[in-house]
């Protein structure tokens, strides 16, 4: 996880959002990326981000 870059990790967070897949990956990318302190536009648990 720490190997991807910051753009990288949250397409990747919103792409998994848009496949629905499961929560427990969802929620991995997720962990990784508050811990980097990263910023997203719009955030609802289970639901594709808003722009």
């Amino acid at each position: 996880m720490r190997l991807i870059s910051d753009e990288t990790l949250i397409d990747s967070y919103y792409k998994a959002l848009d496949l629905k897949l499961e929560s427990d990956f969802v929620d991995l990318l997720l962990a990784e990326i508050k811990r980097r302190n990263l910023k997203l536009s719009v955030y609802v648990k289970d639901e594709a981000p808003l722009n």
